[in-house]
């Protein structure tokens, strides 16, 4: 019996993926659930298991857009698992019978010169145009030397002149998941009207709860006292204060969440990822911290779900892990708001009427003004400046043992 393997749905959101990796070459015997390749989606890479054992044929290259419910292997479950390296054995010995026969070398005829000759096609002409290409810069590949529609869109602009030294290059297909973001990220900018408010943030009295409590903490629960779930904290109080930056656009209509689902983006090995945390609004410090780490590993070890990225009512994004101390956050469509972190830079500022040094942080919220007004924006990144630098009072009910639950 021969089984067609067609792609499962990944999600419903999802029509196609792409053949990233065959984990298995053409004619390969199979175990049933054994991984036979690895499908990039336009949200998660996935691993595709053999559906039963057997003989597998491939249908599918790398790098073919397939869509989903198609074939893309069949697996001859009739065939009998090979032993030992029989198999190997046979092809060698088919390799020898069938040597390649030598062939003749052609001899080049000499190309005509003709009225056709360095002369572009009519689409030849459009797209060199398009590129600042002059024709005569070509030599055409067509009959009697004509510049073909495939010469234009192989052709280069000019770098300059060279003056030594190396100048290669190299081109990579971009992944199904590098173009739907790249894809998401332009329309983000094109169709809201997205600004950017900023402020910055003392950030003395978590340096103090964390080097008071973090050896306690990460003894107690096993992971360690970060920034992201004071962070998450003042979001959520900030969101509960100010709904409109919870909410989104739907045709005609402003929807807005009662709960606060927080995607946090995380840089892995197929590019930006944006795993969500359900419900944070229930999670304690303890809670939030796990739930990052969790998803994090899950997302940098490629094992994220599209599930598990699905949603999101407000996105935090920390560029200051790579260093940044400034940027606008691009918004994560549909949501309408996301929390640009930044690094932690200790500068002079003034506190109760002297100059003070601090490890201060600036913030950024961009936001889409379609739903949001500026008096909202601004609110919003006040109220979470003051849960930073207030977090006893404002995040933790004036108990920090309790919150902390030490």
């Amino acid at each position: 019996m021969v089984l067609e393997m067609k792609v499962p749905s990944p999600g419903e959101s999802i029509t196609e993926v792409e053949i990233a990796e065959w984990l298995v070459e053409d004619g390969d015997y199979v175990e049933k659930d054994q991984a036979i390749a690895e499908v990039d989606s336009d949200k998660a890479t996935l691993e595709l298991p053999a559906e039963e054992s057997g003989i597998i044929t491939l249908k599918a290259e790398v790098g073919d857009a397939v869509a989903v419910g198609e074939v893309v292997c069949l697996i001859d479950t009739n065939a009998k698992k090979p032993e030992g390296s029989s198999g190997d054995s046979g092809k060698k010995e088919e390799s020898k019978k069938e040597e390649p026969k030598k062939e003749a070398p052609k001899k080049e005829e000499p190309k005509k010169e003709t009225y056709a000759s360095g002369t572009p096609s009519p689409a030849a002409k459009k797209i060199l145009d398009e590129k600042g290409i002059e024709p005569s810069s070509l030599s055409g590949s067509g009959k009697d030397g004509r510049i073909t529609k495939d010469d234009a869109v192989k052709a280069k602009p000019s770098m300059g002149t060279p003056t030594g030294g190396n100048r290669g290059e190299s081109r990579s297909k971009l992944s199904m998941l590098r173009r739907k973001v790249a894809e998401r990220l332009v329309s983000a900018k094109n169709e809201t009207a997205m600004l950017t408010t900023f402020n910055e943030v003392d950030m003395s009295a978590i340096f103090e709860l964390r080097s008071q409590y973090k050896e306690e903490f990460k003894e107690k629960h096993g992971v360690s006292l970060g920034f992201m779930s004071f962070f998450t904290k003042a979001v959520i109080r900030a969101l509960q204060m100010y709904p409109a930056v919870n909410s989104m656009i739907d045709g005609k209509e402003m929807i807005t969440y009662e709960f606060c689902d927080i995607s946090i983006a995380v840089s892995g090995p197929k590019g930006l990822m944006v795993p969500v945390i359900r419900n944070a609004e229930n999670l304690t410090f303890r809670g939030i911290e796990s739930e990052v780490k969790r998803l994090a590993i899950r997302a940098r070890e490629g094992e994220i779900t599209v599930d598990e990225m699905t949603g999101g009512t407000f996105t935090i994004t920390n560029g200051g892990v790579f260093g940044s101390m400034l940027s606008t956050p691009i918004i994560n469509p549909p949501q309408s708001g996301i929390l640009g972190m930044h690094n932690i830079v200790e500068r002079a500022i003034v506190r109760d009427g002297a100059i003070a040094i601090a490890p201060v942080m600036y913030v950024a919220l961009s936001y889409d003004h379609r739903i949001i007004d500026g008096k909202e924006s601004v609110g919003f990144l006040v109220a979470v400046k003051e849960a930073l630098e207030s977090p006893e009072e404002l995040l933790m009910d004036g108990n920090v043992k309790k919150a902390l639950e030490l």
